[in-house]
């Protein structure tokens, strides 16, 4: 008889997030235990011991979901009404979509007829009353539809040329215009997040990763656990061929801390960078840092105030916040690692990178020839 299998605190982690998704549709506990492979009193005592929510938290939830349900159809009809009137002010009535929704808004806002208003949108009456090839059953590219509603779920932070690149990679042949056409018809658009334009001149070339191990950037950045308490991300990038390389969350990390783990991603990869990018932190200005890298790997500090000149890692820091980070509340220090670890692993092998020509991180270096440093 096979032994009883034991699980790891991070297996732990990840079927109780699961167990949550469940309970969340309303699965009975012992149909959760039964999916996850164990008991229901197992799945009590991992509650009890490594935290999960209440009934009463369960019950909260639930009904702050329905009224964040509610209070979506409401932006999304207020939305729809905001771009018709937009429409008809400019004059961009163009597709016979657009010149529906217009016809259709003002025989609701105004009580007009449907020959009125198709005679001032300049709609032809049969097109208005001929159903759109997609709200019909023979619609030819239902099949397509649903996939993007799917991949968006899955991807809530992903535009439409890398749901196009990944149908591209799953065989389908299909024209990135017709995935942007059928992406904004389903309103899939991602909100975009404005930045403020910074100003200043660079004042030094910016030395640029011609070959794997070229350049490594490293930077840190903070989030909190659900109890408040502050914890520190380390993460690196190869420049060159984008993948993320190092994963330390933790409380602190000091600078004894990365040495351990730069040792590590060195033996891993079987050579160290060139040059190391970073800012003037003090775990990276620190001399146990310094006397590391000395005779063998070069450090390039940014100016102060001046993270756009450690771009690819700011790039990458700001996927993780707002494609992990921002939708995920960590209830301990030990499920924000094993999260944001898995995030960065998904991250390397299905993130597809317009500059890569749309190619993963990992598929991209597949690719790259072996780098020799100079003597």
């Amino acid at each position: 008889m096979a032994g009883r299998k034991r699980h790891t605190p991070e297996e732990i982690i990840r079927k109780l997030r699961k167990a949550d998704e469940l309970a969340a549709r309303d699965t009975d506990v012992d149909e959760i235990a039964r999916q996850l492979g164990i008991s229901t009193a197992t799945l009590y005592n991992w509650r009890k011991q490594y935290g999960g929510m209440k009934a009463d938290d369960a019950k909260r939830l639930k009904e702050l979901d329905a009224e964040n349900k509610r209070l979506k159809r409401l932006l999304a009809e207020a939305e729809l009404e905001k771009d018709a009137l937009r429409e008809i002010a400019k004059g961009k009535l163009v597709s016979p979509a657009a010149k529906r929704r217009a016809v259709t808004m003002l025989q609701l806002r105004l009580g007009c007829s449907q020959r009125f208003a198709c005679l001032v949108v300049g709609q032809h009456r049969s097109t208005q009353r001929k159903p759109p090839a997609q709200a019909t059953p023979a619609d030819p590219d239902s099949g397509v539809r649903e996939w993007l509603r799917d991949w968006a779920k899955s991807h809530p932070r992903k535009g439409y040329r890398r749901a196009w690149a990944a149908l591209r990679a799953e065989g389908m042949v299909i024209n990135r215009k017709k995935v942007h056409r059928l992406w904004r018809e389903e309103g899939l658009r991602v909100p975009q997040r404005r930045r403020r334009k910074r100003t200043g001149t660079t004042t030094a070339p910016i030395s640029e990763a011609s070959a794997p191990n070229d350049v490594w950037a490293i930077d840190f950045q903070f989030d909190t656990t659900a109890d408040g308490r502050t914890f520190k991300i380390a993460s690196m990038v190869d420049e060159h061929t984008r993948e993320s390389l190092l994963n330390i969350v933790d409380r602190s990390i000091t600078a004894d801390d990365l040495i351990v783990a730069l040792t590590a991603v060195i033996a891993r990869r079987g050579t160290a960078p060139t040059v190391l990018r970073c800012d003037n932190g003090p775990e990276l200005i620190s001399r146990a840092l310094n006397n590391f890298c000395e005779g063998r790997i070069g450090i390039d500090y940014i100016p102060p105030g001046s993270p756009w000149r450690n771009g690819y890692i700011e790039s990458f820091n700001n996927r993780l916040r707002d494609e992990c980070l921002n939708l995920n509340v960590f209830r301990s220090i030990l499920e924000a690692r094993v999260v944001i670890s898995d995030w960065k692993q998904t991250y390397n092998h299905s993130h597809r990178h317009s500059a890569l020509n749309y190619l993963t991180p990992i598929e991209y270096a597949a690719t790259c020839q072996p780098h020799t440093k100079a003597a």
